[in-house]
């Protein structure tokens, strides 16, 4: 398997990672935890060769093809599980929990299901920590800071369970086949798990235009006076836009509201 344009499968939206240098960085970024390590879209084992060297790990893949070879390459660290290989969608074996035991996520996420794979992390009580290549964008909107542009409701969630920021960019030439877009290593360590669908939703609704004002936007879902009284209580001018705001005015503000 050395033609990996010829491997990568566009409907799994595969970009394999060859980069070294990056691969050790994603290594030594890694939290110092005991806990196991959950890893989706392993690809051809890139990462997962390192993974398996320093922790347990439990990897899914979604390509069949690629779980033979992964079969075949890793079958020592299979045989003294210190991998342990589930083929098949990671979503169909996500329920509550991905793992029935305390675990950091740590992978190369296809960037199709990157966001979508991230929150469902984020709401996992087993999950404590993420370390998760993902489009450069996305990893943005997720640690910007009040005030900046890429500041939005996926700013605010993460920053509502834990930490989280940026460790390294990556270029498109750390892939084979290069992605359209620049790539980033995102950490987030939790201290807490995304439960609050109600929050969310005011969320969605404060960020839906983001060039409008906050309050207009609002107004698409509280009345003119409720609003009102919970901006004279926070101190908020009607000006305001949705990114200037930080996430502890976000959570006081869904408690005046609600």
């Amino acid at each position: 398997m050395q033609n990996r344009a010829a491997i990568a499968k566009k409907k799994f939206g595969q970009n394999f990672l060859r980069d070294e240098a990056v691969l050790a960085e994603i290594i030594q970024s890694m939290p110092d935890t005991p806990y196991r390590i959950a890893e989706i879209g392993p690809g051809l084992g890139d990462l997962t060769k390192y993974l398996v060297d320093v922790k347990s790990v439990t990897a899914f893949e979604v390509d069949t093809d690629l779980c033979k070879h992964l079969e075949h390459h890793f079958a020592d660290a299979i045989a003294t599980n210190a991998l342990t290989l589930r083929c098949g969608d990671v979503l169909e074996h996500w329920k509550s929990e991905l793992l029935d035991e305390p675990y950091d996520l740590v992978a190369n996420l296809p960037y199709y299901i990157a966001t979508n794979i991230i929150l469902k992390a984020l709401a996992d009580p087993a999950c404590r920590n993420l370390l998760v290549m993902i489009q450069r964008e996305v990893a943005e909107k997720f640690s910007a800071a009040p005030g900046e542009r890429a500041f939005g409701a996926l700013s605010v969630i993460a920053q509502s369970v834990g930490e989280a920021r940026i460790v390294l960019h990556v270029p498109p030439t750390a892939f084979e086949p290069a992605p359209k877009v620049d790539s980033a290593v995102l950490l987030i360590q939790k201290t807490a798990n995304r439960n609050d669908a109600e929050f969310e939703e005011m969320l969605r609704i404060a960020f839906a235009q983001p060039r409008k004002t906050l309050y207009k936007n609002l107004t698409a879902r509280y009345d003119g006076k409720t609003l009102d009284q919970a901006y004279e209580t926070l101190g908020l001018e009607r000006s305001v836009r949705p990114h200037q705001l930080s996430t502890s005015d976000y959570h006081r503000l869904y408690t005046l509201l609600h």
